[in-house]
């Protein structure tokens, strides 16, 4: 007969197994695991198999092997675990792709019905129709203030209805009307809530950041780094072309308001005395360009003349015999 180990045994393996997890992956996900069942957790560990591993445990427990574990090594970094092993959480350490894991994880959600006392994570609406419960259950609809009316001998919902709203707590009430319409509102799976990749703690939402949400976010910086430094007039890579530009503006108008002039302030001053000359530019402007793209028309038409010619003198040829 196997000898059952202690308690004292227990915790010694338990940490022995901490400890080798956190030597050997370098990436973790801290999950709460609230309202997950056993089999559910045996399915998520199934799919899980291979580069990653679900280890559960209590708080004082993980807490006190990771502080000894990181004395022991000289590794501070796991101490930034410390915080995060608050509630019901467990670790799952892997090394695969994080945001992959986090996704096979969300899978195994499974639905759950209205229980008296929980705290709705999201928001219950009862949809409008027929019920399918006889007109002596209307007292359920009464009670939570549900219009309803009778419809060919049973209960209709006739609108939508906010049963529950999210952080309630669940009723008596709520909980048999779930219970009687089969409405099972609520779904439950192990929820990544914080992630550590080698002594980094940040939050899961950055798994879900793509290329170019980072595009936009660096671009948002710079803009912000620009406004910056033309603010206080402190040069940088990204304000030097508008410090240029507003530099330039600022000779043009000087020479403009005195008798200085260069080149390009002088043709600024002759349009300003006569604005018919900035007529006359833009009129140019528009004909050259004009000018241009119908010579490229025409070109383009004297290849394609060229191309039907070549194909008719290929079609003859093969009767030339």
């Amino acid at each position: 007969m196997a000898i059952k180990p202690t308690k004292f045994e227990k915790k010694v393996i338990y940490d022995q197994k901490l400890c080798k997890y956190l030597d050997s992956y370098n990436q973790i996900l801290i999950v709460n695991a609230d309202n997950v069942g056993s089999s559910q957790m045996q399915g998520i560990r199934k799919g899980l198999r291979g580069d990653s591993v679900v280890l559960m445990g209590k708080n004082t427990m993980m807490k006190r092997s990771v502080r000894i574990h990181a004395k022991s090594t000289g590794n501070d970094a796991f101490l930034n675990l410390i915080p995060l092993l608050v509630g019901n959480v467990g670790l799952i350490f892997t090394k695969s792709d994080l945001k992959e894991i986090k996704e096979e994880v969300a899978k195994y959600k499974v639905g759950a019905p209205a229980r008296v006392g929980l705290v709705a994570p999201v928001d219950v609406i009862v949809p409008p129709g027929n019920t399918g419960l006889d007109p002596s259950q209307t007292s359920f609809f009464q009670v939570l203030n549900i219009p309803t009316k009778i419809n060919r001998g049973t209960v209709e919902i006739i609108t939508p209805v906010e049963l529950i709203k999210k952080g309630d707590n669940v009723g008596s009430s709520e909980a048999a009307l779930l219970s009687k319409l089969g409405i099972r509102p609520f779904s439950y799976g192990l929820v990544v809530i914080s992630v550590y990749d080698n002594g980094s703690v940040f939050s899961p939402e950055v798994l879900d950041l793509t290329d170019e949400d980072l595009v936009e976010k660096f671009a948002a910086g710079v803009a912000m780094m620009t406004t910056l430094s033309l603010a206080i007039s402190y040069p940088t890579l990204a304000a030097a072309p508008h410090m240029i530009v507003n530099g330039y503006k600022n000779v043009l108008c000087v020479s403009l308001e005195t008798e200085y002039t260069y080149p390009q302030a002088q043709q600024v001053k002759e349009y300003l005395k006569d604005p018919s000359k900035f007529a006359v530019a833009i009129a140019s402007v528009a004909e050259s360009t004009a000018t241009s793209q119908g010579i490229v028309e025409t070109e383009e038409i004297k290849k394609e003349e060229e191309a039907e010619s070549e194909e008719d003198d290929a079609m003859f040829g093969l009767f030339d015999d």
